[in-house]
Order: structure tokens, then C-alpha cells, then sequence
């Protein structure tokens, strides 16, 4: 643990504090996150077995070690649902599970996750989790909350960026310094704006005050998303417990002093040099922008520096200073300890619901020990070797075992003795390994407020595929709308826009559109490493009692209507296959059907106009309205059910 390094008396001037940092020792650096980043080799196992894919060898040795024994393969029906939730945040089709069943090439599941990966569903299901560590909002938060009106071109360079598997190098390159890099690319000052994607104030009193605030924040998000580094606790004293000194902090700061400028009621968008004579930089004594102490010179963070490169005289370009470039040169070196640990350990996370290791944006001392710290850095060196592609990172662990073992001690496809080994082999694992930690088993685990709502669209029938542009606005409560200022949220015109996917729908930092809002959604106003998983009764009421879920279980039984048979048996058939990629069983068949007539009987007793039902869209011509709105209740109440939210 670091002294406090800056202490003043209370007579003594700030021309008089000099800067007396502690040295990192060879016991700082013996940190599991600082250390060398060295390949290890994978292990062999004492059953001889052998895999295909590296990760698994990793994980079997540990359940070997153990004494666990992991669950079966999931089966084709599961699988598919689960990897298109994952690559693209959709649902599979029904077309494209019958597609998949059928294939009985030995690569069948190899060709559906390059499928996947090759969908532009994928950069758009990918980018919201960047733009959660972003903390991506179309306004500026505050009481005012004003539009940034360029901000939706940051999203949409970050979803063509992992469309075309930008390397990942580039990736944070361009994000850093992408005005230096590449001056004559518009994309790539743009994608600039990830520094300053934060809340701001422009029409506070005092403009310096607001630039020392978005240098702060800037400085503390590019610590914990590209370095996994609460480096934003030394903003005013050293770091209390990781080797992070104040100085430290005010170096990495001045990296950045250059291109941040300021205009009183003006959004801030891009990085921008404006040439000529650097000012200095100062470290803030106490973090108080009005009390500047000894001038810095900017410098990478000492702790994951052990060949102490420096930046103080980087290659200019153009009219930038080049210090931005020297520091995106140095996070990405193939030896770097922490970039590429960082990037496989958010990958991992998304796809087995935690990270290997599970504090992913603090590898410091408080943060947690990965469980599987050799398959991390062998991932982490597996990704520059692949020359830093996400995509081939995402295809080696969807193609692993560990990724496509069951959730469940039960699965349609298997046999009664597969059942049978998979049960006692699901109880040890409970028992020794409740939170799955060993990946005995596939975590099963709920989608976000926007795949809900997605999937919901994509049953509907009414998903609108079209691509980037400005953040759309659906239609709110009329409550809701009633707490916003004049004007906040004006509702699109076109409707059509209103069924848009859901990373398009406008960002507001001071309101998430309630779906998104119950369901865990950041608020953008920090950085957010991972969505906490709330289980509250608003949740179930808004699925349940509201108007877009109401209008989409009437547009989903309109579209079983148009693509079924007059009969409920194929009605019912078909809502589970939209809703929930599976056939129904044959107890379900008969729920359903008992339900469908109970309901008609219930609508026909109250004394009630057929045109006061909610009724299928389109409606249903020459279907009884009663049999109409009973099933347009099955499809809410499919939509409602446990397994349309979650993935197995």
C-alpha cells in the first residue's frame, strides 16, 4: 500500500509542493495483473484426452483436479438459440433452426458461428456492450440534458469497426488518436469521440472547471476500459491500496491536455489539437482544478512500465502533439500485461455470463484473482498472435466444449443414460461449484432490456433492419413524458422507425426508455464493465400490462394467423417457434388448446364489445373476435414466459 505522497501544511503555498512518489517495488509487480505477460503452455490431462480447441484442455484439467465431471453438449436446438443471442442479440428463425437441424455435415455448428459472425446483427449486438464501457449517450446529462447531435456517428463507427473485425490494436488506436494516425479520415477523428462520450455541463460558470472535469473522467474511463485500472482514485491522493500514485494519474492526464477544449454551451464531440506551443500540464492538489501544484510531464502509468518507456518527445502529426499515438503505441505492444488481458476477459464474460476474471474492469489489488489465470493469458497472447481479431477470438470460444455444454441435467436430444450420468454429475457440481466458477456447466442467464425487446420485434414480425443514423424515438407513457422537459422527446414521425433494433433508439443520459430502464439498462453516466441483474416486480408488470408489449402480441398473433392453418394445434405450433425456437411438447399442445378455449369462453361472458378487444394486427378477417383476442392473450403471455427471456 502506497503513503499519501502529497501532504501540506496549512501555511505552506502550492509553489512550494514538490512531488515524492514510492518507487514500485519487485513486490507491486508480483501482482498477478503487472507481471509479465508469458504464453503458458497447454495442459496435458491425466484421462489423455484430447481437444481440438486449447480452452478446453485448460478447463478439464481444472475440473480434473477437482474431481468434477462437466455436463454433456446441449443440444442443436438449444445451441443455435443460444449462439444467435450471443453473436447477434436475436433469435434464430424458424427457418434457420430447421436449417441447422438438418445439416449433418461434421462442421454444421462451425459454419453457423461464421454465419453469425458475418451478420451485420453482429456489430450491432457487439457495440452495445463497447458503448456501455463508453458511456454512450446521445445528450449531455445534467439538468439540461442536451442534444449532442454528432454522437450517433460514434455508435455507428463502432458497429462497422467490429463488423469489419477492425483488429483490436486499431481499435483502441483509433479511439485514442485517430485524428493523428489517420488525419484525413473523417472515421477515424470521429471514433475520437469515445474520450469525451461522457456527461458534461456546458453551461457551467466556469469553463475551466468543466475541462479539468471531462480530463479527469476521460483519464479515469481509458484506465478501467482499456487497462482494467481505478486509476481515477488518484485524482486527489495517491491510489489507497494499488501502486498508482497522483502523479501517476496527472502523466497519463497530460497525454490528453492537448486535444480537450472547451466552448461555453457547446457539446463536446471529437479530440482536437489545435497546434502551436503545449501548455503545461500541473498535478491538482487535493484534485482541485482552482489549486495547481508542481507541473508534470505526460508519461505512462510506472506500475505496467517496466521498460520505462516515456513520451515526452513523441513524433508530432501535423498539428498534433503525437503524445496520444505514443500512448496507444504502448498499450498495444504484443508484451503489454494488460490490454489484451483485458479485451478476452470482456469476451469471455458476455459469452459464459462471467468473466474469468469476474472484477473486469479492476485487475488491481481489490479486484478479484482470476479462477483460470492460465487460460486468461493464453488467451490473451492467443489474440495478438491472431493479430488482435475479435472475431476469431469470439469463434474460439463459442467452438469450445465449455461453451456448448448444457445448462440443465436434461435435454430433448439426449438418451436416457446420457440423462441419467448428467444428473449426478449436475449434483456434484452444485455442491462443490455453485457459482459455476469451474464451468462445469453453461451459466444460464437472462437477456438485456435490448434483446428483449428485440426478440419481441423479431416475433412480431415487424423488426426493422435498416442501419444507423440518428437515435429514433418511440413512443412513452404519457407519464413518463410528463417528467421531461419541453420537447426532450419528440416521438418519430415514421412508425415504421419505431421498430427499429434497439441499439438505435435514442440515448438520453437523464431517461432510458423503460424497458431498457427495468431491465438493468447504465444510465451513461460512468463507465458500466457489467450490467447488474435486478429481479423486480416492475419488470414483470411492464412486460405484462404495457403498451408495446401489448401491441406486439397482438402484431405476433396476426402474423400466426396469416402463416398458419385454421386450427389452434398449428397456431400454437407456431407461437412457440417464433417465440422460443422450439416445437411445443405434446402436455403444452394441450395447455395451450385448453387455455385458448377457456379464454374465448371468459371474453364471451363479459358484456363487452367486440371492438373493445385488443384483437390481432392486422385483424383477422372472418375469425371470431373472441378465438381472435384469446390468442392475441397466448402470444402476451408467451412473451412473458421465463424461457423467452432467458438464454439455457
Amino acid at each position: 500500500m502506497l503513503v499519501s505522497s502529497l501532504s501540506l501544511r496549512a501555511d505552506e503555498a502550492e509553489e512550494n509542493v514538490t512531488i515524492s512518489e514510492a518507487p514500485i517495488t519487485e513486490e507491486d509487480r508480483e501482482h498477478w495483473a503487472f507481471g509479465r505477460l508469458i504464453r503458458p503452455e497447454v495442459p496435458e490431462l491425466k484421462s489423455r484426452l484430447r481437444f481440438s480447441n486449447p480452452i478446453d484442455a485448460f478447463v478439464e484439467a481444472r475440473l480434473e483436479r477437482d474431481g468434477l465431471r462437466p455436463l454433456p453438449l446441449a443440444g442443436r436446438t438449444t445451441l443455435i438459440r443460444r449462439l444467435s443471442f450471443d453473436l447477434t442479440g436475436l433469435p434464430p428463425t424458424p427457418g434457420e433452426v430447421d436449417a441447422f437441424l438438418a445439416d449433418g455435415r461434421p462442421d454444421a455448428y462451425e459454419r453457423l458461428v461464421d454465419r453469425l459472425l458475418a451478420s451485420p446483427a453482429y456489430g450491432e449486438r457487439w457495440a452495445q456492450h463497447w458503448l456501455d464501457l463508453a458511456r454512450f449517450a446521445e445528450t449531455d446529462g445534467f439538468e439540461h440534458d442536451k442534444v449532442r447531435r454528432e454522437a450517433w456517428r460514434y455508435r455507428d463507427w463502432v458497429i462497422d469497426a467490429l463488423n469489419r473485425d477492425m483488429p483490436y490494436d486499431q481499435f483502441i488506436t483509433w479511439q485514442l488518436a485517430g485524428d493523428e494516425v489517420a488525419p484525413d479520415n473523417p472515421a477515424a477523428r470521429t471514433a475520437t469521440a469515445f474520450c469525451l462520450s461522457g456527461p458534461d455541463m456546458p453551461d457551467i460558470n466556469s469553463q475551466e472547471e468543466r475541462r479539468h472535469s471531462l480530463l479527469n473522467e476521460l483519464t479515469a474511463t481509458v484506465g478501467s476500459t482499456l487497462m482494467a485500472l481505478q486509476v481515477g482514485c488518484a485524482q486527489c491522493h495517491d491510489h489507497k491500496y494499488d501502486p498508482i500514485s497522483q502523479a501517476d494519474f496527472y502523466r497519463l492526464r497530460a497525454i490528453f491536455q492537448p486535444a480537450v477544449h472547451v466552448t461555453r454551451d457547446k457539446s463536446v464531440s471529437v479530440l482536437r489539437e489545435r497546434g502551436g506551443k503545449l501548455e503545461p500540464a500541473y498535478l491538482m492538489i487535493r484534485g482541485d482544478w482552482r489549486r495547481k501544484g508542481p507541473e508534470v510531464q505526460p508519461g505512462f502509468l510506472r506500475i505496467v512500465n517496466a521498460g520505462k518507456d516515456g513520451v515526452a518527445n513523441p513524433q508530432a502529426v501535423g498539428k498534433s502533439s503525437g503524445r496520444r499515438t505514443a500512448l496507444a503505441r504502448w498499450l498495444t505492444r504484443a508484451d503489454h500485461p494488460l490490454t489484451s488481458r483485458v479485451i478476452v476477459n470482456r469476451l469471455w464474460q458476455h459469452h459464459f455470463g462471467h468473466g474469468l476474471c469476474r472484477s473486469p474492469s479492476d485487475f488491481g489489488v481489490l479486484g478479484l484473482e482470476p479462477e483460470h489465470l492460465e487460460l486468461l493469458d493464453w488467451l490473451a497472447t492467443e489474440l495478438v498472435r491472431r493479430k488482435w481479431s475479435l472475431k476469431a477470438t469470439h469463434r474460439l470460444m463459442v467452438t469450445s466444449r465449455a461453451y456448448r455444454r448444457a445448462s440443465r441435467p436434461s435435454d430433448a436430444s439426449w438418451s436416457d443414460e446420457v440423462r441419467k450420468v448428467a444428473k449426478v454429475n449436475w449434483k456434484a457440481a452444485l455442491e462443490k461449484d455453485p457459482a459455476n466458477e469451474l464451468l462445469a456447466r453453461f451459466s444460464r442467464r437472462r437477456l438485456e432490456g435490448e434483446a428483449i425487446r428485440d426478440a419481441m420485434l423479431s416475433a412480431a414480425g415487424v423488426l426493422n433492419a435498416k442501419r444507423g443514423g440518428p437515435g429514433v424515438r418511440p413512443p412513452l407513457p404519457a407519464e413518463l413524458v410528463k417528467t421531461l422537459l419541453s420537447n426532450q422527446w419528440k416521438v418519430t414521425p415514421d412508425e415504421q422507425e419505431h421498430f427499429r433494433r434497439s441499439i438505435y433508439v435514442f440515448a438520453r443520459r437523464n431517461l432510458r426508455y423503460p424497458i431498457f430502464e427495468a431491465f438493468d439498462r447504465p444510465d451513461g453516466n460512468a463507465s458500466c464493465p457489467r450490467r447488474s441483474r435486478s429481479t423486480t416486480a416492475p419488470q414483470s408488470l411492464l412486460l405484462l400490462n404495457s403498451r408495446l408489449s401489448l401491441d406486439l402480441a397482438r402484431r405476433l398473433a396476426g402474423r400466426v394467423i396469416a402463416e398458419t392453418k385454421a386450427d389452434d394445434a398449428a397456431r400454437i405450433e407456431r407461437l412457440y417457434r417464433l417465440t422460443l425456437g422450439r416445437r411445443p411438447t405434446k402436455q403444452e399442445l394441450i395447455d395451450c388448446g385448453e387455455f385458448l378455449k377457456r379464454q374465448q369462453r371468459r371474453l364471451r361472458a363479459k358484456p363487452r364489445r367486440s371492438d373493445t378487444l385488443a384483437l390481432p394486427i392486422p385483424a383477422a378477417k372472418g375469425l371470431d373476435p373472441h378465438a381472435a383476442a384469446a390468442l392475441v392473450d397466448l402470444s402476451l403471455a408467451m412473451l412473458n414466459l421465463s424461457e423467452f427471456i432467458y438464454i439455457d
